[in-house]
């Protein structure tokens, strides 16, 4: 007998299984990084993840005779639904045995929980905001994970196309070997933004990307990405939320501010050395000895890989140099720290101006994800 259970999490024995669930699933898999417990539990309060103020979001667990075997989260982003003109409901967070029934019983618990809300479409892997991971892996499996990306088993998408969900629209990451020296197209555009628009860049202290800095970059970040599929703006709380969690990993270096002759933030780039070795040896916990890996990576070792997780322009100061300012500064910076190679976080493969901008450094595009649709079914 294969009877299949799923059961809204509200219980500390289904959040364990929620959290644990991974190790079954990826117990033999040296690709995956691990999320941090701390990071997933903190998801569901909303004194640490203020997007709850606009959005409806419910955890569920699956069992398979007693034992657990997967997990999902239900997502409904008011906020987004409203801008968007939309009745979604997001699904996050899957993971599940190569059971088709399993899989099968996950996605009809979010699909039956978004209907009661009067949702009519489920779509995802997606989270409250586009800072969570979003996109199920569907090329590159070989590859590795990285911190701000999903990685998944390639029998997910199979189960996805089985049950009928069919593509919404793909993301592709951009990985480069950092050269030796500034591109010459790079330095010279660099240099002319500098001589004739009157833009600089300009580094922070932690203090002042936590205080000053940061709240200006992600106003920037609401307007850059207005337009960018399923994204909704930020609001002064979660920002504030993002700077609190996340400013004590940065090395302020690798990250340009570019400003124009009035001090204003026009650009902003934000790229870290990789700690997935880090987090991997963390098995996800930062105690007891999570933080000694995680401190190692940040301060005495870093990989050879560099984490390009948000570039962002102002829309009137696009095509006018500012990318090229950022490659001209953060080459130099790799190449003295060590930094071999780099890859972004996903980008919408139909976003054209963001994908040939990285054409002088002969880029490959690598890691397909795919955000999955389907109609919820009206059985009434």
């Amino acid at each position: 007998m294969n009877e299949i259970t799923i059961k809204k999490v509200s219980s500390k024995q289904e959040m364990h299984d929620f959290i644990y669930v991974v190790k079954k699933i990826y117990a033999d898999c040296p690709q995956y990084v691990p999320e941090f417990e701390s990071d997933i539990r903190g998801l569901f309060d909303i004194k640490s993840n203020p997007g709850l103020e606009f959005s409806d979001i419910q955890p569920f667990v699956a069992y398979k005779n007693g034992t657990v075997v997967g997990r999902i989260v239900g997502i409904v982003n008011r906020k987004a639904n409203a801008k968007w003109k939309t009745s979604n409901v997001r699904f996050s967070m899957i993971e599940f045995i190569d059971d088709m029934n399993v899989s099968r019983a996950l996605l009809d618990a979010v699909e039956a929980w978004g209907k009661g809300f009067g949702m009519t479409k489920i779509h995802g892997p997606l989270g409250v905001t586009d800072f969570d991971k979003e996109g199920m892996l569907v090329e590159d499996f070989h590859l590795n994970g990285s911190m701000t990306a999903i990685y998944n088993p390639p029998y997910y998408p199979r189960h996805m196309e089985a049950l009928g969900f069919k593509k919404e629209v793909d993301w592709l990451q951009v990985r480069i070997n950092i050269p030796e020296e500034v591109p010459a197209r790079y330095a010279r555009v660099a240099q002319y933004a500098k001589d004739n628009i009157g833009l600089r860049v300009i580094k922070g202290t932690k203090k002042q990307i936590r205080e000053e800095y940061g709240r200006q970059a992600f106003r920037l970040f609401n307007q850059a990405y207005e337009s960018i599929f399923g994204f909704s703006e930020f609001s002064s709380k979660q920002v504030d939320s993002f700077l609190q969690k996340y400013v004590y990993l940065i090395n302020t270096d690798l990250i340009p501010i570019i400003v124009n002759d009035k001090d204003e933030i026009v650009g902003a780039a934000v790229t870290m050395g990789s700690l997935v070795k880090a987090i991997q040896k963390s098995h996800g916990r930062l105690l007891p000895f999570g933080w000694f890996h995680l401190l190692r990576a940040l301060m005495w070792k870093h990989e050879e890989c560099a984490e390009m997780l948000l570039i962002a322009i102002r829309p009137d100061y696009q095509g006018l140099g500012v990318n090229a300012m950022f490659f001209d500064d953060l080459i130099p910076i790799y190449n003295k720290i060590g930094i071999k190679w780099a890859e972004t976080g996903p980008q919408l493969e139909d976003n054209v101006r963001e994908l040939t901008q990285w054409k002088p450094l002969k880029p490959t595009y690598v890691k397909r994800r795919r955000c999955f649709t389907k109609e919820i079914e009206n059985n009434n």
